[in-house]
């Protein structure tokens, strides 16, 4: 995957073809820095067949932080 920097407040992957439809899903992004709740708010076709997708933060919820924590190790 590609990692773009969108905003100060947002950023895009770039995943590759053949991937469900995300736009409007909540996500969980992993990165060896960082791990961030989002939702996808804009998909764009690639020529190559692979799709950018814009995402912005969302506030973690003690639900998804329980979750995080119990499952990432």
């Amino acid at each position: 995957m590609d990692v773009k920097d969108i905003s100060p407040l947002g950023m895009g992957i770039c995943v590759p073809e053949g991937h469900e439809d995300l736009l409007g899903k909540q996500v969980i992004v992993v990165a060896e820095t960082l791990i961030m709740y989002a939702e996808v708010s804009r998909e764009e076709k690639q020529e190559d067949g692979s799709t950018f997708i814009g995402v912005h933060a969302i506030k973690f919820t003690d639900d998804v932080l329980q979750y995080l924590f119990s499952h990432i190790g």
